[in-house]
């Protein structure tokens, strides 16, 4: 995958400018490191994030107390509801009025809370798949609630919330693009800022563009491997 990506390169090199702009070209590809340092750490944060909200939110939209499923049922209707680049703007500029906060912290809190409401669905549908005899059964031998859900409820739901999960990483990670606004130098960043800098706009995005694709199909094969795993037998 590496080799083919990288073969891709190279005639965009040698067709888009002449060897004697090869020099420039190489500055870019030393500063897309950086950007996608930054790209993958946007991910992994936002991500863990969202998932933390999710299986916290999940949790209560399967409670029985209203004061408590009411809440966290409107939280994900409101979060659905407002695009995620308002939601960084909003969390870093609006709210930074009041409580300032760095750029990638303002990223990952406005992933965590965007993608959590949705991955809150994930980890409900998930849990309610399992069916209710299970939970019955591990507290007929003792269990209370909480050893029921993450000893017998959640290791069974775990085969179908984590497919689901990759899915929502993936679209993160094509989403973190969005962080450029915040002046975090991610891989967006880093190419318009060269793009603005040379004029080579068809020629910087396509390598932009080209590193993108290949971090979602090295994470969606990850994904996969990891969806082998726990796959049932």
């Amino acid at each position: 995958m590496m080799s083919f990506i990288f073969l891709l390169y190279l005639p965009a090199k040698e067709t888009f400018i002449g060897k004697e702009q090869t020099g420039g070209y190489m500055e870019l590809l030393l500063l897309l490191p950086s950007g996608v340092f930054y790209t993958l750490l946007v991910t992994l944060l936002g991500s863990a994030s969202a998932i933390v909200v999710g299986f916290l939110v999940g949790l209560g939209k399967l409670s029985d107390n209203p004061f408590i499923r009411i809440p966290v049922s409107f939280y994900t209707e409101l979060l659905r509801g407002i695009p995620l680049l308002v939601l960084l703007f909003y969390i870093y500029y609006a709210l930074g009025e009041f409580i300032h906060m760095p750029a990638l912290v303002a990223a990952v809190a406005g992933f965590g809370f965007s993608y959590g409401a949705y991955m809150a669905d994930v980890f409900r549908a998930g849990i309610e798949a399992i069916p209710k005899e299970q939970g019955e059964a591990a507290r007929s031998l003792g269990m209370n609630e909480k050893q029921a859900m993450f000893q017998v409820v959640l290791p069974q739901a775990l085969r179908t919330i984590i497919p689901a999960i990759g899915n929502q990483t993936l679209g993160m990670l094509k989403d973190t693009s969005l962080v450029s606004v915040l002046a975090i130098s991610d891989i967006l960043r880093v190419g318009n800022e060269y793009a603005t800098k040379h004029f080579n706009y068809f020629e910087t995005y396509t390598y932009v563009a080209l590193t993108y694709l290949f971090l979602t199909l090295l994470l969606s094969r990850l994904v996969h491997k990891l969806e082998s795993r726990y796959r049932p037998h």
